[in-house]
């Protein structure tokens, strides 16, 4: 067994795909979103993997603008990208509050950390509109563990003007806490997730998570360690740790 969080002091989390199942419910919105708004009806195949690689390019400061826009050309809509982000938001609104849960036993891992004193941040792609959500409407998340009492710091994408895999939410943190990369450790499931991780000089581990598949052998050449699921982490973290 290595050595991987007893040096740490500070634990940075990912939150979509990573501690939240909500890749498949986005992918579900955006089918729906494309079906609804277009004329042909169309049924949008591996949408999930269309997004990914769009969010992954985008190079404007509103990459869910730039997204929609990527929607609008691909399958010929006639509203404008904006009309269509408007409508994609109104209708993520009722999974956003409502459907979207933690990753079977992400809240156990949350809180046994927090127990033994790490410092815990989210560093996240997702808007404060989402974090709100989660924040003060989604009770599956509420009732398990709140994310402003398990976190220390909360970073949106709001909050920094580069995405992953720029380093940039891990710099601030770093910055924020006044702590070294030594001393923090990164959990993510996603290949722009590690190589943010790995461009802050951060060690990283990973949660697998299915709609990653694709990228897994880049990431296992990065990551420190990968888990299959989260029992399976905290079963790691207690041989480790206690």
């Amino acid at each position: 067994m290595i050595d991987i969080f007893k040096k740490k002091k500070v634990i940075i989390f990912d939150l979509d795909g990573t501690l939240i199942d909500s890749i498949n419910i986005w992918n579900e919105v955006d089918e729906k979103a494309v079906m609804t708004l277009s004329d042909n009806k169309i049924h949008p195949k591996n949408i999930g993997e269309f997004r990914d690689e769009v969010l992954a390019n985008c190079s404007s400061s509103d990459i869910y603008l730039e997204y929609c826009e990527a929607l609008k050309n691909k399958y010929n809509l006639e509203q404008t990208p904006k009309e269509i982000l408007d409508f994609r938001w109104d209708l993520s609104d009722y999974y956003v509050k409502n459907k979207i849960d933690y990753n079977e036993n992400a809240d156990k891992v949350l809180k046994y950390l927090k127990e033994k004193g790490y410092v815990l941040a989210l560093a996240t792609t997702t808007t404060n509109i989402q974090l709100n959500a989660y924040l003060n409407y989604n009770q599956n998340i509420i009732q398990k563990a709140k994310l402003d009492d398990i976190f220390s710091i909360i970073l949106s994408k709001d909050y920094v003007l580069n995405k992953k895999p720029n380093p940039e939410v891990h710099l601030k943190i770093m910055d924020i806490l006044k702590v070294s990369c030594e001393d923090c450790l990164i959990i993510e499931d996603s290949l722009v997730g590690v190589e943010a991780a790995c461009n802050a000089g951060i060690d990283v581990i990973t949660v697998y998570e299915k709609n990653s598949l694709k990228d897994k052998e880049k990431i296992d050449k990065i990551s420190k360690k990968m888990f299959y699921n989260f029992d399976e982490l905290l079963d790691y973290i207690k041989m480790e740790i206690d």
